[in-house]
Formats: C-alpha cells, structure tokens, sequence
C-alpha cells in the first residue's frame, strides 16, 4: 500500500554551468522529493556518488543489491516518492533484477539507476558490458540510457512520471560512465512531471450505482498502491453503510483498517495463499464483485477459480493486466479518486437491500479465523508461532509497519496481525524471498518513531539477512523474528503431499541467529518456549538496537492449521 509524503520536493536552483551530468541528475533526484537513495557503490557512477556527497539526500550503503533494490521497493510502497537504488553495471545488475520483477509484479514505484561501460566501448564484449534492454525491456515499464548529458533532468524527471502513473512500476535508467563526467551545458533542473491520474466519470458512478441496487450479494475487493488512509477508512465506512463486505488481495491487506475507530467493521479478510475457506466461498458466491485497485489475478482467485462468472467491475489506475474471468465494466481511476465519488452513490437507492446478517456472518468469519490463541508451552524445546503472533497483536502500536519475505513463515503474520492503518505493510506479492528484512531498514529509516517488525523464515532471512549491518550502520531499529525450522518449508510441504517420504534439496544448515545478529552489533535472544516471547520482544524494543529474535520452531509444523 502506498501512503503519500507529506514532505514537500525541494525548490529548484539556479542552473550552474559546466555542472556535470552525475551531479545534475543528484539534484534532479532532490528535486523529485527523494530522501534516500539505496546502493552498492561502482566504479561506473562514480560521478553521480560525487554528486550524492554535498547532496541532502542520505545515501545508504548496502551490503548486496538485491538489498538496495528490495530497501527501494519498500520505500517506494511506504512513502508514495518512487524509491531509489544506485548499482553497478553486470553483476550488480543482475543482483537488483529481483527487485525489479518484484517491482513489475507488485505494481510498486521504483527507479533503479544502472552504471554502464563507456558508450564508446559498446557492443566490443567490454567488462561486464550487458544488453540493457535486453536484460529489463520485459520486466520494467520503461527503460532509458543517458546518453546526453544535457538531457540528464529531464530523462529523471520522466523515470518518475512514469513510476508512479497509472499502474506504478519500476523504470530503469542506464548511466554511461564516461557521459556523467560530461558537462550538462549550463541545464538546471526541471520541475517534477504531473502524473496523470483518472477518476470515475458521473456515468461511470451512475452505473455501478444500478449495478450495486440490482445486486443481492454484493463484494468489493482492495488491493494495490495508492491508498491512503482517509481513503481507506472512507471506503470501509461506505461499505459498512451499505452492508457490504470487503475483502483483500494477496498482501495487500493494509489497503483499508481491518476495523473502524469505534470497532465496526465490514472487513471479511484476505485472499490468496492461506486465505480462509469462508472468504474463498464469500467472492464465489457472489453476484457481483468490484475489484478496486487490484485485477482477479491467480493468486487472488485460486488459479482463476473463484467467482469467475460474478459480473465484475473493475476499478484500476489503467488497463487491466492479469485479470482472468468476466469483465462487465471498466472504470479508469486512482482508488483515492474511486472513493471520493463513491461516497455520493446510494447503491440500494433508499432501500434496505443488501441483508446485515451476511455480513455479520462474513465478518464473524474472518475474527474467529484470524483469532490467535496463546497456548501454554510444549515440552518440545520449540516455540508456538500462533502464540507468538497472540503476543504481538498486544503489544504492537497501530501504526506499526509490519514486513516479511516468502514462505510459510508468512502464514502466521498474514492471519493473525491486523492492519489500522495504510502503508503499514510491505511484503513480496510475487514471492520473492529475501525481502523482509532490507524493507524493515526501509521502513525504519523512513518511519524513525514508528515500531516496525519482521517475521522472516530461517532460509528467507539469510538471502539478505548481512542487511542487519546496514540497519546497525544507519540507525535503523527494528526487531526481526526469526523463525527457525530448519527447512525450506514451501517446499517441503509440496514434497510432502506430491512425493511423501522422499524429501529433497529443501534442508537447511541454520547459524545462531541471535549470535549473528550480536556480530553486527544488534540485540540478539533464542526463544525456545512461548511464554520467553513477551520479555524477550520488550527488551529487544527497548534496546534501540535492531534486534534479531531466534524463535526455535517444530520442523514439523507448515502452517498455523498444522500447529492447532
């Protein structure tokens, strides 16, 4: 979910003649209203690091580049700004491109900038010369080389607009080594590009109003970027009004609070992966289904399985893209824009038409299976992950932003922790592992007074798990629970209901967690029963320190129906 900052972009400076392309494009990027730029140094933008040196933006040094990207990513889904990385040409390329097919997929604004080889040398083999089209034409909304340094501002400045326009995404901008040495001939910067956003038209609105009105079982569904809170809570009251439940797309559950201020809710839970039987049945059953800021994509729809004969309305920033099943009208909107006209409809025309037992039902559903309970401790030596998760709903503030990878960890954190608020979320929506803890030093270094949490796997946690170094380095406190099973557990669950009994490729050798995390500098405990979960995550808060938490749990255990 995308909350938008409140920080006003820089004002412009006059032009400086003879400045160079490299610095030229820092004080673009300040101008555009970044605060943070996420990289690993390379010899092939050395220019643009220049630049960085004498700039208010804060560059932060990462230790890999799918870190950066995955740190950009976060931010560029928290704050609204499309988030920024800086890597090298080849390697460091090919290290970011998970980022940005998480980016593509996610919908999320990010802008990753790419050191090249010299334009001369190009198409001679020259060291790590690759295709730049080649690599990301299919994975990014737009890529461009810099190839006149003149153009420096202006090639940023259109890398932003299209982020962040209609379905956001990422874009990659190439920066020839010897071209950013270049002097820009006097250009200054350029005032950041309008983004183009639609809004349901009065004909638009006068439909779906006949729609809803003709409907008896009516569901909206939320996912996507650009939410904001007031929208948010807008949309949930107006369903609530209207007796209509509400249901969300895979790790897009912060697109609306879970519950109103005064605890009324017409929020029936998630879809996707470990969604609830009774929420599944809820948008199969119905006989109308709007999607709002989100597609019926396969995850979404179990395989494009679910209410795939409902007439759909589809309220998207642009075309649609992954949507499987019937298409009964299209409307061109923002979901802030969608809500804004929405709140003047009266879908059941003065009328009681949509029933309150429904979704007293639908909402009842989802609390009982979102509903941890904290049980008492095994004699096992490991810990209960669903009590973990009891603990943190009490001690969690509202506002606390929540990350994790891909895995079954994910599971726990998914049912059980709710949302209040936007941008309180930022989780992989194409399951790439690897990603919760570079989005919790995001999230940290963007929200300093916010708490933030990490529920990372054993395997999720060491792809860029050396991130806690640059959590240490920067400040950036949060606390990571580690859950430690000792597998690959996806997998093996697949392995388990496909190939019983013949395991394979899916082990993990695991370090000392907290000991890992304490070589950094970081707070670091093991947790093998329940009941050490409560202080340990107090003391790991209280430490300002980022905190890795070791919870041991049964190799067993795959999911929280397997541990109940």
């Amino acid at each position: 979910m995308t909350a938008i900052d409140p920080r006003p972009p820089l004002e412009a400076e006059a032009p400086a003649p003879g400045r160079s392309a490299g610095h030229l494009i820092v004080a673009q990027l300040e101008r555009e209203g970044v605060r943070r730029v996420y990289g690993v140094p390379g010899e092939s933008y050395l220019d643009v690091l220049d630049g960085l040196h004498d700039s208010v933006i804060e560059t932060v040094v990462t230790r890999q580049e799918g870190g950066a990207g995955f740190m950009a990513l976060a931010e560029g889904r928290l704050t609204g700004v499309p988030g920024v990385a800086l890597v090298t040409r080849g390697p460091g390329a090919a290290n970011a491109f998970i980022a940005v097919h998480t980016a593509w997929q996610d919908a999320t604004p990010l802008v990753l900038f790419i050191g090249l080889i010299p334009v001369a040398d190009r198409g001679r083999e020259a060291f790590q010369e690759f295709d730049l089209t080649g690599w990301f034409g299919s994975t990014a909304k737009h890529v461009v080389s810099v190839d006149d340094p003149a153009s420096a501002a202006r090639v940023v400045s259109e890398a932003f607009r299209i982020a962040r326009s209609g379905r956001p995404g990422p874009v990659v901008v190439g920066l020839p080594e010897d071209v950013l040495r270049l002097s820009a001939g006097g250009e200054g910067t350029v005032g950041p590009a309008a983004t183009a956003q639609g809004g349901p038209s009065r004909a638009d609105l006068a439909e779906l109003a006949a729609r809803l009105h003709a409907a008896d079982r009516p569901v909206l569904v939320v996912g996507g970027e650009g939410w904001t809170d007031d929208a948010g809570a807008a949309l949930h009251g107006w369903a609530l009004t209207h007796r209509i439940p509400v249901l969300a797309d895979f790790r897009a559950y912060d697109a609306i609070p879970h519950a109103l201020a005064d605890g009324r809710s017409a929020y029936a839970g998630a879809l996707g992966y470990g969604r609830a039987d009774a929420a599944a049945a809820l948008l199969d059953d119905a006989d109308l289904a709007v999607f709002v800021g989100t597609a019926r994509t396969d995850v979404l729809s179990d395989g494009y399985t679910l209410g795939q004969q409902a007439e759909t309305v589809l309220v998207l920033p642009s075309e649609p893209k992954g949507h499987g099943g019937r298409v009964d009208q299209v409307i061109v909107s923002d979901p802030v824009a969608f809500v804004r006209g929405l709140e003047t409809l009266d879908p059941a025309g003065g009328r009681d038409v949509h029933g309150a037992d429904r979704l007293a039902s639908a909402v009842d559903a989802h609390r009982a299976f979102s509903r941890p309970v904290l049980r008492e401790d095994a004699e096992d030596g490991y810990a209960d992950l669903t009590g973990i998760m009891a603990v943190l709903r009490e001690e969690l503030t509202r506002d606390a932003v929540i990350t994790y990878g891909a895995g079954n960890h994910a599971l726990w954190a998914a049912r059980y922790l709710p949302h209040h608020r936007t941008a309180t979320l930022v989780a992989p929506r194409n399951g790439a592992m690897g990603m919760g803890i570079p989005a919790a030093v995001a999230a940290a270094l963007a929200f300093p007074r916010r708490e933030v949490v990490s529920v990372a796997g054993d395997g999720c946690f060491l792809m860029n798990g050396q991130e806690i170094a640059t959590a240490v380095g920067y400040g950036a406190a949060f606390v990571a629970v580690v859950v430690d099973n000792g597998v690959y557990a996806t997998i093996r669950e697949h392995q388990e209901a496909h190939y019983p009994g013949r395991p394979s490729g899916t082990h993990l050798t695991n370090p000392d967690f907290a000991a890992y995390g304490r070589s950094f500098g970081a707070f670091g405990e093991t947790i093998t029963r329940t009941s050490q979960f409560r202080d340990a995550y107090r003391r790991a808060r209280a430490s300002g320190l980022p905190a890795v938490l070791h919870v041991r749990q049964d190799p067993g255990v795959r999911s929280p129906s397997s541990a109940a």
